[in-house]
């Protein structure tokens, strides 16, 4: 959708009148049925001022097309402003310019495609205006089909047209390098080299006709994304689909399929239990899916195992468009109905109802998934809502799936194939933590490796020692640390204090933690592993869960500050102190159960209460 289109004569005229700003008013009201706020016109007037001036240049053809809040379909994405024309080879060119009104940035290290700046009233970290104009151009490049067939170049910039640029600049780290080869950034006093920029790539007009083409072209997946996905499943045993979960895959394949055709609307609920395989089917969907050309994508609103499968896919590269694929549970809030073929949510007992950083985007995210979705999947265990803001439940799909119309189809995936094939653990540990009745007192003729350590530095030397094999242990904890901003990147400032050890938590930048290499050396949270696995983990069980007169308690109060897991708990304890008791009950139990269920081989255990510690240690019969 294009907010604004005409030729560049078209725009020139329409800012020396003064008309422009009304026309995108009142395009965004008609097309997008919302009104403009004072500060987007105030960004319009500011940045689009900068870009009149500089396509006021004799050598940019009159007749090259211009468009200004190109709305990518299927998402929620706008393109600041693209000019499009013929290139010296006779075809189509399309500049895209990512406008910024930033006065200073800071670098963030370890981080290549990050930076912060002040936006929206606060420092915010963001993405690098160099990715962002780069990943617009990756996501209309593979998935329109005009640009596709025709061989139409793309060219992404950024233009920080307020920011004074500096020797040794941050906006120009090493870490930024790669992506700026492809995507350069102009800013202030260079306008001259942004005229250039065009002028290489936009020779003559062509009346605004590749714009057209590209708002009206189909969507379909690129071969690149579809080699992608084929190669990082082949020969991967970590993807290989087993009894059940093949079963459940083709069902849900043939449904996905069906919606295509028939054009009805489809909601799917595939419950499962840890280890039971629900992103083993997922992944594997969004692959073959993809591959019959259907737009699909990936969906959590966990980053975690987003970014793993992302860097599972690109492997060792900065940028690809492999992360078009992946996306937040919060990205469908302005998405047209079925403008999407195929959205598979994982981990969906996560999703919440409001979105954005302030929790005020949005109605409900389940809602606007089934909205968005011909065919929506929700891949759910409700016994991993670890917040308070978790709404994921199978009445709450079920309820948005028939008010939207949806058919609704219920699978199970049962067999356990984390914790060494054995259901047995999963049974116990519910038993043990009081969850759920079972009468799975003991773990006898069960194969899996759970221990209770008497040090938590004991606990730390069995998970270093066994991550030596392949980078598959972790050490886990419960958030009853906190978690400073001010030292999120300092590895040698330890959170985590126990007597006279102390370990970090993860760091906030590099790789993921269930990926580097360096973060055996770290605690990762429930946010950090969940929707995960590992071969081993070490768990330590924080104040937030004793044994006191014979029972499994747990006390919400001694939970970290920084931990927004329980938000809106004391406020809850005022009104109805029982009700709160419960909740934080669930939620501190649901946490520690996850936790103790990421470990597919074994799993080791400290608790700071030496109480509870005794009482597993029973269960264990473990002397």
């Amino acid at each position: 959708m294009l907010i604004y289109a005409g030729t560049k004569s078209d725009f020139m005229i329409d800012t020396e009148n003064d008309r422009l700003e009304t026309k995108l008013y009142e395009n965004i009201k008609l097309k997008m049925n919302r009104t403009t706020g004072l500060s987007e016109l105030n960004a319009w007037r500011n940045s689009l001022k900068e870009m009149y001036i500089t396509l006021n240049d004799s050598d940019i053809p009159k007749d090259a097309g211009v468009a200004i809040e190109y709305n990518i379909p299927q998402t929620s994405k706008r393109v600041d402003f693209l000019i499009s024309g013929y290139g010296w080879n006779g075809k189509g060119n399309v500049v895209i310019v990512e406008l910024k009104q930033w006065e200073k940035l800071a670098s963030i290290d370890g981080q290549d495609a990050i930076v912060e700046t002040y936006t929206g009233g606060a420092n915010r970290r963001v993405v690098h205006p160099c990715y962002q104009a780069w990943s617009y151009a990756a996501l209309i490049r593979d998935y329109n089909e005009y640009v596709q067939n025709n061989e139409i170049g793309l060219h992404p910039c950024a233009y920080l047209h307020n920011y004074p640029r500096s020797e040794n600049d941050p906006l120009d780290k090493e870490q930024y390098q790669d992506i700026m080869e492809e995507t350069p950034a102009f800013t202030y006093g260079q306008r001259e080299s942004l005229r250039t920029f065009i002028k290489k790539q936009i020779v003559t007009g062509d009346k605004e006709d590749t714009l057209l083409k590209i708002e009206h072209g189909k969507i379909k997946p690129s071969k690149q994304l579809q080699d992608a996905l084929v190669n990082m499943l082949k020969g991967n045993q970590e993807f290989v689909m087993l009894d059940e979960q093949k079963v459940v895959y083709e069902s849900i394949l043939d449904y996905s399929c069906q919606c295509q055709k028939d054009g009805k609307k489809r909601t799917i609920i595939v419950e499962g239990g840890p280890g039971t395989g629900k992103t083993v089917v997922a992944i594997n969907l969004l692959a073959e899916l993809t591959n019959r050309m259907q737009f699909v994508q990936y969906v959590s609103k966990n980053a975690a195992p987003r970014t793993v499968y992302q860097f599972k896919l690109k492997g060792h590269m900065r940028k690809n468009s492999v992360d078009n694929l992946f996306k937040g549970s919060g990205s469908y809030t302005e998405a047209p109905r079925n403008s999407v073929g195929t959205l598979l949510a994982d981990e969906a007992h996560r999703l919440n109802e409001k979105s954005g950083m302030f929790q005020n985007m949005g109605e409900n995210q389940i809602k606007e998934i089934i909205h968005a979705a011909a065919c929506s999947v929700f891949f759910i265990d409700e016994s991993q809502r670890v917040t308070l803001s978790d709404i994921g439940s199978v009445a709450e799909i079920e309820k948005w799936a028939a008010l939207e119309k949806s058919e609704v189809i219920k699978m199970q995936l049962v067999s356990q194939f984390r914790c060494n094939g054995s259901d047995g653990y999963l049974a116990w540990l519910d038993q043990a933590l009081e969850i759920r009745d079972t009468a799975n007192y003991d773990l006898d003729g069960i194969d899996y490796d759970i221990r209770i350590c008497d040090t938590p530095a004991e606990m730390e030397s069995i998970v270093v020692e066994k991550n030596r094999a392949r980078n598959r242990a972790r050490i886990l904890a419960g958030y009853c640390w906190n978690w400073p901003k001010a030292t999120r990147n300092n590895t040698n400032y330890h959170d985590i204090e126990i007597g006279d050890y102390s370990i970090s938590w993860n760091l906030d930048g590099g790789d993921a933690f269930a990926i580097s290499e360096e973060s055996i050396h770290e605690a990762g949270c429930i946010h950090t592993s969940q929707g995960l696995e590992f071969d081993y983990v070490g768990v330590i069980i924080g104040d937030d869960m004793r044994f006191e007169n014979g029972k499994v308690i747990t006390d919400y109060t001694k939970r970290a500050r920084t931990d927004n897991s329980l938000k809106g708990i004391k406020t809850l304890a005022k009104k109805d102190k029982e009700k709160a008791d419960q909740v934080a009950d669930e939620i501190i139990k649901n946490t520690y159960r996850t936790l103790m269920t990421r470990g597919m081989k074994g799993c080791y255990v400290y608790c700071t209460d030496t109480a509870l510690a005794e009482y597993l240690k029973k269960l264990l019969k473990q002397k």
